[in-house]
């Protein structure tokens, strides 16, 4: 998988899940052979910083602002997108990046109220959906299902 560019976008960090399964997604695609890179919020990558604090499993970790403007003028691009959205300001980014990047995108949408909003989106993606806010089991389960695929 080497020079396979994944981005993992992450949003708001007021669901807990989000940091553990961020850290997990990274370091399982790190490991399998992708160039992950993390972008978020000053909130979501402060957040990471102190529970990664070496950066061992976000190896580069970025604002995501400055991420989608460096997409925007075409000085970075991605192969495949993660966005993980628990409400309509990640549904907004991960539409933006949708429009404006060729990744394949896949959407990790999360929290009490997961389906409904998932049902709101209109872009073309890959939805990984699941009602979970606290425990990250299930959704890591899904998520190594898409990481097999993309292995491929």
């Amino acid at each position: 998988m080497t020079n396979v560019k994944v981005l993992l976008m992450m949003g708001c960090p007021e669901v807990p899940i989000q940091t553990s399964i961020a850290l997990y997604l990274s370091h399982k695609l790190t490991s399998s052979g992708f160039d992950v890179t993390v972008a978020g919020t000053t909130a979501a990558t402060k957040l990471l910083k102190v529970s990664d604090s070496d950066g061992y499993y976000a190896k580069k970790l970025v604002d995501l602002d400055k991420t989608l403007e460096d997409i925007i003028e075409k000085k970075t691009d991605f192969d495949v997108c993660f966005a993980f959205m628990h409400n309509d300001s990640g549904m907004t980014y991960a539409a933006t990046v949708s429009a404006i990047s060729q990744a394949r995108m896949y959407s990790i949408v999360f929290g009490r109220h997961a389906e409904e909003l998932s049902q709101t989106i209109e872009f073309d993606c890959e939805k990984i959906v699941t009602p979970d806010v606290h425990n990250p089991v299930r959704l890591k389960n899904k998520l190594d299902k898409v990481m097999e695929e993309i292995a491929k």
